[in-house]
């Protein structure tokens, strides 16, 4: 190679991210703690964390779903369903427009959602409601 000229560099191929249908957001406290967030990098094994973003994305791109994937909790409440190793978790949101708001996320170990865990969402939207 002559000296001077620098080798070309060859633009890698890359498929185009689908487009998504729904953004998404965590909800933040006034304190500007992001609870779901915490949740996942603190208490969520990283495989499952990837399957757990997966199907959020999943949501987000084929919006709107049902069950087997998403169910509604009511009062606006929806959670995406997603299993890893034979652990349930849920991640709670809300529609504000075309985003997705994640209230709550926690591992499900019973068969109906605990009120404690639709409570905590429920203060959360309201929360977000207030603050908007």
């Amino acid at each position: 190679m002559p000296s001077g000229r620098r080798p070309q560099r060859v633009k890698a191929e890359t498929t185009p991210a689908p487009s998504l249908r729904l953004s998404c957001v965590f909800f933040k406290t006034g304190a500007g703690n992001e609870p779901v967030r915490d949740w996942l990098k603190d208490d969520v094994p990283a495989e499952a964390r990837r399957t757990v973003g997966t199907d959020i994305k999943t949501v987000q791109a084929t919006w709107p779903i049902d069950k087997p994937l998403v169910a509604s909790l009511g009062n606006g409440l929806r959670e995406v369903r997603s299993t890893h190793d034979k652990v349930e978790y849920r991640v709670i949101f809300i529609l504000d427009g075309n985003t997705m708001v994640l209230l709550h996320g926690f591992v499900k170990t019973t068969k109906k959602t605990r009120k404690a865990d639709i409570d905590i969402a429920l203060e959360r939207k309201a929360l977000r409601e207030k603050s908007s």
